[in-house]
């Protein structure tokens, strides 16, 4: 390959965005990337800094540059500011940590550091800053904690500037550069003054005897604010009439920061809180931007009353700016806030409503959100009509979302079961499609907890039915509630609905024309045909039909339906005298899960309060243990104990021998402590149930003994795939500071074949100022867990 002259950058760049083809860019970049080794490998010193700059060129374009590192190395030891400017530049952009060859520098800087050439001296700092290491740090700290006092204040703000580099490499590094930062407080040039509120940031976010002693600052840093607050315009600083709103929002974030779970802090930033939020110009994004952060920090510390209001009051305020970025701010801060200050944020649900109807998707979810989190039993009715106007008109991708919202809020706060059915019902009918798994399930226990709107009910979900058969869960509903309540719908005597006159025959036509549609699931045919089933006892007709229907579907491809009505046709042919019994209507269910769970805690702290108010004289072991048993499944009255143990020795084995099989209580597990990092403690305790030895209880408890709250915590676990791991939800997901109320959360493990117990935990959560993941395995459980 002939190789023609070399280029300089500006006909390269020319000559590159010249080329037509990737082949002919990529042509002229090996022609010149050949000249470039051919200098460095002649060494010429005064093109050496030519051709290191089109190689930076080259490089940003995206191909191979490593061969020009050596050449930065060599150009930062030159004395001429041109090489160091160029060299400087190639190491920010060629070298990096993975690299050892970014430790050659270290003296380089070093020595630029100590020259006190001003652009010299700021070339290091920005490649420091830029590209300084664990090592690199270590080892020029001291050199950039004497250029703090340097005069020029354009060394000053890039030495802050790179310790908050370093603070952030090395948290070790905290202790050297403390003291200077009280003296940099009283500089004026607004520049430093800025790296240094970010500087004094870093320090309390990494160390909690920094905390302490930036907490005395607090005066001068309300000084500090009230005087750019009061300031008039100044042309070098203002920004759309603003007085420097970058240095306000630092002041403002420190001051939360220091304000947090500190009451004679927040007390001092108090009355300067209220003056920035009633000062600032909310015509303009600065100010508009300086109100929020002023937002945050009221809600952050310990706050007066009044100003939490008013920091609610300007959230609202913002929901109704034109811009739709400030709007959704608002939302997203409301939303954080509600859970707080409900009484003060529900004030804005009118406005909050409105934002339903925004057409960007994000507004109007986070609209969505919020709406749902301010349903209360005061305004359910209310609400209810906004949220289910809001579902017929939403987008498809929200439906899903809206639907178990309403369903939830409905669960939760309904006034009356004819509402609540009302209401699920509503849904059903707009959005039967994207409901939740169980809207089947819960909507069936209502309707048949509540005898007194049975025949409400069924006639409701007939003449939905009757209408449209293509929402699946309204069908299965329909078709379960029609089975149920056949004769009641015949009867036609219900003063709560309109007059329907109902016949037997459109009831089996109905039901058959579910069972033929092709929208129709397996599962909606299932329960169709059981609803037939069921009304061959209720009606009063000839059963012929529902008989031919069952028959049809004995030979049906799907093996479910199929085996379902080979039984039930087998009920008509053999045991047609018990057909009757076999399907009467379906007992009242019971209510289970949770609540049961909960009632029996109640139970069991209860008894456990009493023995302890009034200590039961001494009984044998096998006694107390039965009594623990029958606790939640008899009465004491009923309870048949075993007869006490002869205490003689010579009846001692006889009545061992005749003593009924009772298990012992089996040892307790010791817990186990399981992770520990800056104050957040996770402590893990174990029971495993005598009446199922595969089942282990884990309870993880959460504590926080550190300066500042661990907010949004989530607990993930994961097991071998040989055991079976259930998570219940946690108590919270914050964990105050100082050991405040901790968090708990229950894993619930089966493991059938006592295979040695493993867990893989994720913990993700934010702690002073940062967020945190963590990943690790916990293999040292207690045998006992699994054995």
């Amino acid at each position: 390959m002939v190789v023609g002259p070399s280029l300089t950058l500006q006909d390269l760049i020319e000559e590159i965005r010249g080329a037509k083809t990737q082949a002919q860019e990529r042509e002229v970049i090996q022609k010149e990337c050949a000249h470039i080794r051919a200098s460095f490998r002649d060494g010429d010193p005064l093109q050496r800094h030519r051709q290191l700059a089109k190689l930076l060129y080259v490089h940003m374009l995206g191909y191979p540059a490593h061969f020009g590192q050596m050449e930065c190395l060599k150009l930062i030891a030159s004395p001429r500011f041109t090489d160091k400017r160029v060299g400087y530049l190639g190491a920010m952009l060629l070298l990096d940590e993975r690299h050892d060859a970014h430790l050659l520098i270290t003296n380089s800087i070093k020595n630029d550091l100590s020259q006190g050439i001003q652009p010299v001296q700021g070339l290091a700092l920005c490649t420091l800053c830029t590209m300084g290491s664990v090592e690199m740090c270590r080892d020029l700290a001291t050199e950039v904690e004497k250029l703090f006092l340097q005069p020029s204040p354009y060394v000053r703000k890039k030495a802050i500037l790179t310790a908050v580099h370093m603070i952030r490499k090395v948290p070790e590094l905290s202790n050297i550069f403390l003291p200077p930062c009280a003296k940099l407080l009283h500089e004026r040039h607004h520049g430093v003054l800025l790296g240094t509120i970010t500087l004094i940031m870093e320090l309390c976010e990494r160390s909690p005897e920094a905390l302490r002693h930036f907490r005395k600052v607090v005066p001068q840093l309300v000084q500090i604010l009230r005087t750019l607050v009061t300031t008039g315009y100044s042309t070098e600083h203002s920004i759309s009439g603003v007085s420097d709103p970058f240095l306000q929002v630092q002041i403002l974030r420190l001051l939360r920061i220091l304000g947090r779970n500190h009451e004679e802090s927040s007390e001092t930033m108090n009355d300067l809180l209220a003056q920035v939020a009633t000062n600032t110009d909310t015509s303009r994004n600065a100010g508009n931007a300086v109100l929020f952060e002023t937002v945050l920090t009221i809600m952050d510390i310990r706050s007066a009353a009044g100003l939490r209001v008013l920091a609610v009051n300007i959230l609202g305020r913002f929901l109704l700016n034109s811009d739709k970025n400030i709007r959704y701010v608002a939302l997203t801060s409301l939303l954080r806030l509600v859970q707080s200050d409900h009484s003060a944020v529900q004030r804005h649900r009118p406005v909050v409503v409105e934002c339903l109807q925004e057409t960007d998707a994000s507004l109007s979810r986070r609209a969505l959100e919020l709406s749902l989190a301010l349903v209360n039993s005061s305004n359910v009715r209310a609400m209810m009509q906004e949220l289910q106007a809001f579902l017929e008109s939403c987008p498809p991708d929200l439906r899903a979302d809206c639907a178990s919202g309403i369903l939830l809020a409905a669960e939760r706060f309904a006034p009356t079961k004819r509402w609540h059915i009302d209401t699920i019902l509503h849904v059903l009918t707009k959005a039967g499609t994207h409901v939740r798994d169980d809207a089947v399930a819960n909507l069936t226990q209502l309707i048949g907890g509540a005898q007194e709107l049975h025949a409400y009910s069924v006639r409701r979900l007939y003449s939905a039915l009757a209408e449209d058969i293509s929402q699946q869960p309204l069908v299965q509903v329909a078709a379960w509630c029609i089975g149920e309540y056949g004769d009641l719908l015949v009867e036609g005597n219900c003063e709560d609905t309109e007059p329907l006159q109902v016949e037997e025959e459109d009831i089996l036509a109905l039901l058959e024309t579910v069972l033929q549609s092709h929208m129709s699931l397996p599962a909606t045919r299932g329960y169709a045909l059981t609803a037939l089933m069921k009304l061959s006892t209720r009606l009063q007709g000839d059963n012929n039909r529902i008989r031919k229907v069952v028959s049809i579907y004995g030979s049906c491809l799907d093996v479910e339906l199929q085996q379902r009505a080979v039984e039930y046709n087998t009920l008509f042919q053999k045991y047609d005298h018990m057909r009757a019994a076999i399907l009467e209507k379906m007992p009242l269910v019971e209510r289970g899960g949770a609540q049961v769970e909960e009632e029996a805690k109640e139970r069991q702290t209860a008894a456990q309060l009493l023995e302890e108010a009034a200590p039961a004289p001494p009984e044998p072991q096998a006694s107390k243990l039965l009594d623990l048993l029958d606790l939640l499944d008899g009465t004491p009255g009923n309870t048949q104990h075993p007869p006490l143990l002869d205490p003689s020795p010579e009846g001692a084995l006889v009545n061992l021998l005749d003593l009924p099989c009772v298990p012992l209580p089996p040892a307790p597990i010791p817990n186990l402590k399981v992770f520990e990092r800056e104050g957040v403690q996770l402590n893990m305790s174990f029971i495993r149930p005598p009446e199922t030895p595969s089942l282990l209880l884990i309870t993880v408890t959460t504590t926080n003994s550190s300066g500042g709250d661990v907010t949004h915590f989530i607990c993930q676990a994961a097991v071998p795939k040989s055991l079976q791991l259930q998570l219940q939800a946690p108590s919270g997901n914050t964990v105050p500071a100082q050991g405040g109320l901790p968090i708990t959360q229950l894993f619930k493990i089966l493991n059938p074949n006592k295979a040695p117990l493993r867990l893989k935990l994720r913990l993700t959560y934010n702690h002073l100022g940062h967020s945190v993941q963590e990943i690790f395995e916990v293999n040292n459980l207690p045998v006992e867990t699994w054995q």
